[in-house]
């Protein structure tokens, strides 16, 4: 504006400047008239020039006064666009400043929704894992065998026993099971753990079904283990699922391989203990070859009979203390006087190898070998007699044991499982779950294992995420180990032992003639077994299974005489089906 006031007051003084010499010339004299006029049209027409030259500058100034209103007006509408934008950016800024105050909240609502069962409890620097299930289980079997969740595959009751005429139906919640971990780093490549698991089927002598059903706790496994990682060496010291146990996992606890059955007593032909050990493991090559050596917890159980000229002491009980002059009047300590406790001075050892090849960067198969070294002892005093035996007191010591192995594969990935394993060899009869004998004794009291043959073979379909369904079957089968001596029998299925009186119920007051019995060695134990697991409820709050389990076990024995006296002509068998239900709750 100042600028264009200059322009237009410069061109006014020009004007006026061009106006007052003009009038200058009017008034000069006339006889100057020629000269005048020709100054007169020169200066009109500097002052039109002049004139032209103003109304051009005013032209432009009036355009750059347009051009200057139109940029203050865009300058304007930028900024109220501007302030709009800042306006809308300063609610978006708030809006999102609302929305993060709750994430945190909104996180943790996530977070507790998918929960994992797994929880884990910190104290101290130690990670503390609780686990366990409660059960409520129904047992329905068509032949009575006294027993709870537990069957007892060896003692189903043959024709002569009144109890196999009858059937069993129970209730139970003994297999309800606590467990809990505590696992701590010594250091980047050292953990220790300590885990026990427990559940209900103990059974004192105090215990009954009679009102309060008051079962006690017992131990399942208790232990300790050492992790050295980096070097791959690991310890354990408890009790544990014995070395003989397949796993489903290198050679390590918490990854045992048991039939997914209800029964607690399994399948007949898994090979397993659970006892006190100290246990070595070394695993190789990014873990698909482990090596493992264990020092385990001996018993041994025993079958036959006598000549009554020799005496063997194959174990001990409390009240067994009470006779000895030098035990006075107290009993075993820790031990009930009603349990006899094997004479042992060698514990059992396992060695196992496992392999478990990384195909595909997938382990679908693992392999298990193992061997078993037993030892058998026991104190035999023999007195006069006719046998031909040489009269006097000392210790036998005999040695037994066998060989096994395992196969798991996952045939079809998160669908199809199968697995298979044995045990063959001598007086191994407690390391499978129909519990036949270890051992028997000769004529002379001395031991002798009992050969035995078990197997198993089984397949799981993972039919849905939530739903498995099983089959398996397994036997277990002993030889016999027959002896005689001055005319009568003895050892484990005999021939000549009688077997007449198993097949029916003598009258109330009736005997069996002389030489009739019912004898009924266990030959063989086989089942075939079915059943599902469905996953009913899983969320924050641990989830539910029930299942369903049919099974069908035969029991043979071996031939003895028959009513007639022949010999081995007769094997009486038995067979039982039972059908197992359960609701379990895992909360953990």
């Amino acid at each position: 504006m100042q600028m264009k006031c200059s322009l237009l007051c410069g061109a006014a003084f020009g004007v006026l400047l061009a106006a007052g010499i003009g009038a200058a010339a009017q008034a000069a004299p006339k006889h100057h008239h020629h000269a005048a006029s020709a100054d007169g049209g020169a200066t009109q027409e500097k002052i039109d020039s002049l004139t032209a030259a103003v109304s051009t500058l005013e032209q432009r100034l009036n355009d750059e006064s347009a051009a200057r209103q139109a940029d203050e007006a865009r300058a304007q509408a930028a900024e109220a666009k501007a302030d709009t934008a800042e306006a809308d950016a300063q609610a978006t800024r708030a809006e999102m400043q609302s929305q993060i105050q709750t994430i945190p909240s909104d996180v943790q609502t996530a977070v507790a929704s998918i929960k994992p069962k797994t929880d884990k409890i910190y104290y101290k620097g130690i990670t503390i894992t609780p686990g366990g299930f409660i059960e409520a289980a129904g047992i329905y079997r068509s032949k009575n065998e006294d027993s709870d969740i537990a069957s007892n595959f060896a003692k189903l009751p043959l024709g002569n026993n009144a109890v196999g005429h009858t059937q069993e139906l129970r209730g139970t919640a003994r297999q309800s099971r606590v467990s809990l971990l505590a696992q701590g780093n010594i250091s980047d490549t050292t953990q220790a753990a300590f885990y026990v698991e427990t559940d209900f089927l103990g059974a004192a002598q105090t215990a009954n079904s009679n009102s309060t059903n008051s079962f006690n706790l017992r131990i399942r496994n208790v232990y300790a283990t050492l992790d050295w990682n980096a070097p791959g060496w690991h310890l354990l010291a408890g009790q544990n699922w014995s070395l003989a146990t397949m796993n489903t996992k290198g050679i390590s606890p918490r990854n045992e391989l048991t039939p997914p059955s209800i029964d607690a007593q399994y399948v007949p032909g898994f090979a397993f203990a659970r006892q006190p050990q100290l246990r070595l493991t070394k695993d190789f090559d990014d873990k698909q070859v482990w090596l493992a050596v264990s020092a385990e917890n001996a018993q041994t159980t025993f079958t036959g009979s006598l000549p009554a000229s020799v005496v063997a002491l194959t174990g001990a009980t409390g009240s067994s203390l009470t006779s000895s002059a030098s035990a006075g009047s107290s009993a075993s300590s820790g031990f009930t006087n009603i349990n006899t406790f094997s004479l042992n001075h060698v514990p059992d050892v396992i060695g196992k190898i496992a392999f478990e090849p990384n195909i595909g960067g997938a382990r679908p198969v693992h392999l298990e070998l193992f061997g078993l070294y037993r030892d058998y002892y026991d104190r035999i005093n023999t007195g006069a007699n006719t046998l031909g035996y040489a009269v006097g007191i000392g210790n036998s010591d005999v040695s037994g044991g066998g060989v096994g192995g395992g196969v798991t594969v996952n045939v079809v990935p998160k669908l199809l499982d199968v697995q298979g394993s044995f045990l063959t060899g001598t007086g191994i009869g407690r390391y499978g779950a129909a519990g036949l004998p270890d051992a028997t004794l000769m004529p002379n009291g001395k031991i002798v294992p009992i050969p035995e043959t078990m197997f198993l073979a089984g397949a799981t379909l993972h039919a849905t995420p939530a739903l498995d369904v099983y089959v398996f079957g397994g036997q277990e089968s002993e030889t016999a180990k027959p002896f005689t001596a001055g005319g009568s029998n003895y050892g484990y299925g005999n021939r000549n032992f009688s077997n007449a009186e198993c097949l029916a119920e003598l009258p109330t007051g009736t005997s069996a003639p002389s030489g009739l019995s019912c004898t009924g060695n266990v030959k063989s134990v086989d089942q075939i077994t079915a059943g599902f697991w469905d996953k009913i409820y899983s969320g924050s709050y641990g989830y539910v299974r029930v299942g369903v389990q049919y099974s069908h076990t035969d029991l043979d024995t071996f031939s003895g005489k028959n009513a007639a006296g022949v010999a081995g002509s007769l094997a009486p068998k038995v067979s039982d089906d039972m059908i197992f239900t359960s609701f379990r709750y895992y909360p953990f």
